[in-house]
């Protein structure tokens, strides 16, 4: 029992080694959270792209697009490690890991965005036009906010699985969650379980309340449409 894989020690060894996980928890929120707004820029410019009427963006949206979702994450990552240390571009690792982590996020958002923006039907462009609204002007004020309630759940989904994408620093010793669990645990203790449960734990206590918000704010858009259709055929 002593020497089982959640032996008391090897749990002590982890508290005692707790400053460790909690600096490595922090660096993950912190790469989330820049690597989100960075996607987020991204896959609104290119979402509007993709669903806009110029052939050139569309077609510059689609490339971006493909080229991200059809190569591995991990590739791309340790592609920007070492190419750009050749190209003479120093970056820490958490600017890697943003960057890479919200480039290839922005390539899924964008495509939330184009199809929250094509499920609002055009008659509203048309009418929003007709009434002396700029292409733009009927975006911003008509279509996304409508587009927005649509696409919140897809983009929550988005923000979860970038956060789990994080554990892909471990590739580069970007002192994330993952990479600090599995360094700290080949450090001597072999202490496998304890660590990785730690952080299977917390990375729960970042994602489950976002899964569990999505899954609410779907079940209620499902229910209120349900309620309008309900209303439009008793009219």
């Amino acid at each position: 029992m002593n020497s089982g894989v959640f032996a008391l020690w090897r749990w002590e060894a982890l508290w005692n080694a707790r400053a460790e996980f909690i600096e490595a928890f922090f660096v993950t929120v912190k790469v989330s959270v820049f690597a989100l707004v960075l996607a987020l820029f991204l896959g609104v410019v290119f979402g509007l792209f993709s669903s806009g009427s110029n052939k050139f963006l569309k077609g510059l949206a689609r490339v971006y697009v493909e080229f991200f979702q059809n190569t591995p994450l991990v590739l791309q990552v340790l592609f920007m490690y070492y190419g750009l240390l050749y190209a003479g571009i120093d970056l820490s690792k958490e600017q890697i890991g943003i960057i890479g982590l919200g480039v290839y996020t922005g390539a899924y958002i964008s495509e939330v965005v184009r199809t929250g923006i094509t499920s609002i039907p055009f008659g509203q462009t048309e009418a929003a036009l007709s009434q002396g609204f700029t292409h733009l002007q009927a975006m911003r004020y008509i279509i996304l906010p409508q587009s927005v309630k649509i696409a919140l759940p897809p983009l929550v989904n988005q923000m979860v699985a970038l956060i789990k994408n994080t554990s892909v620093l471990a590739m580069i010793a970007g002192g994330d969650l993952m990479y600090r669990s599995n360094a700290w645990a080949s450090n001597g203790t072999l202490s496998y379980g304890p660590a990785y449960l730690t952080c299977g734990i917390l990375f729960f206590a970042i994602c489950f309340p976002l899964t569990y918000f999505a899954k609410r704010y779907e079940q209620k858009l499902k229910t209120r449409a349900g309620s309008s259709g309900k209303e439009a055929a008793e009219k």
